[in-house]
């Protein structure tokens, strides 16, 4: 018989879509006062694989990718994703489009899992609304994408940038106090 345990912190990430940099800064500190030190973030990526979001939030957009010293609990993705739609709001126009788009997600050794508010055949509801997608899994030492994978999230780069935040999880979890195996 399985015996039940919590299973380690995730590693918690958020990409952030953006037209201006003064909005930007100001929702990395927004973020950063929510969620703690942000201890990496990506290089400014171009966001070209699609004008789904052109209409709301001007063009060209660009893409951060950031992650947090505070490891989290997974299953308060359902929390973080409500704090990040608050922020999402906050940050919006007038007239309701949105200057930012933040989606939050976790990174563990197993997997990588977005948070979302829209249901699917492959995304299980966890509570508050919102949903697991899971995005990429660990296999052969990498990140791989699944059928249903977003293109952004499939291609080389973003796949490398998601190794080397596994790689930081790791090590987290090494440094930690009573290493890595201590709730196993």
């Amino acid at each position: 018989m399985g015996r039940p345990r919590e299973p380690r912190p995730a590693k918690l990430f958020v990409s952030i879509l953006f037209a201006k940099e003064r909005v930007l800064e100001e929702g990395l500190r927004d973020l950063q006062s929510l969620f703690g030190e942000i201890d990496w973030i990506s290089k400014r990526l171009p966001f070209d694989w699609t004008d789904y979001y052109a209409e709301e939030m001007g063009h060209p957009l660009y893409r951060h990718f950031l992650t947090f010293s505070r490891l989290v609990p997974m299953e308060t993705l359902p929390d973080v994703k409500e704090m990040t739609n608050h922020l999402e709001e906050r940050h919006a126009l007038g007239d309701g489009k949105r200057q930012l788009n933040i989606d939050p997600g976790y990174v563990c050794f197993e997997h990588v899992v977005l948070a979302t508010t829209k249901g699917y055949s492959h995304r299980p509801y966890l509570r508050k609304g919102i949903y697991a997608d899971l995005t990429l899994i660990y296999r052969n030492r990498s990140f791989q994408p699944l059928e249903w994978t977003y293109p952004d999230y499939r291609n080389e780069e973003t796949i490398e940038l998601f190794n080397e935040i596994r790689r930081a999880y790791h090590e987290r979890l090494k440094r930690s106090e009573g290493g890595l195996w201590s709730n196993r």
